[in-house]
């Protein structure tokens, strides 16, 4: 696979990895909002599953730009 085929790759894995975890995090909202315990009680499981989507989401964007950062150390080569 040549570079920019790599390149292009990264940049769609980056968008769609947002856009799951956009949906999946939208999903347990979702979850939370239609429970009928009172949202005081349910903010701790709301904060806890944001921060663990969302640092998912983190470590895979930093995963794909350290692979996009060693394309780029080769192609100087």
């Amino acid at each position: 696979m040549e570079r920019e085929q790599k390149q292009r790759l990264i940049v769609w894995l980056k968008r769609i990895s947002a856009v799951v975890t956009i949906a999946v995090w939208l999903y347990v909202i979702a979850i939370f909002i239609n429970d009928p315990a009172p949202f005081s009680e349910l903010v701790p499981y709301c904060m806890g599953s944001t921060m663990l989507i969302f640092g998912i989401l983190t470590g895979i964007f930093k995963g794909l730009e350290y692979w996009e950062s060693t394309l780029k150390k080769e192609d100087k080569t």
